[in-house]
């Protein structure tokens, strides 16, 4: 009896994190939403597409695999 009653006390103490992360807040959810929208900044389209045409374009083409192999082919030798 006394091993039935350590095991079930271990297991409740296990189970009290678990219940923990589920518990959700009561309201209040609804409002922090409308603010945390209310709060983002506003896109504005024209000067996002002004500072885009502002960025200049590279003169030679960007290779991301540049570093891991040669630019030009190696040659073959007989």
């Amino acid at each position: 009896m006394k091993t039935i009653t350590i095991a079930a006390f271990i297991l409740a103490l296990l189970a009290v994190p678990a219940h923990a992360q589920g518990r959700r807040q009561q309201g209040g959810a609804e409002e922090t939403r409308a603010k945390q929208q209310d709060t983002k900044p506003k896109v504005d389209e024209k000067a996002y597409k002004a500072a885009l045409e502002r960025i200049p374009e590279p003169k030679e083409k960007y290779d991301p695999w540049g570093v891991a192999r040669p630019a030009e082919p190696a040659k073959k030798t007989r």
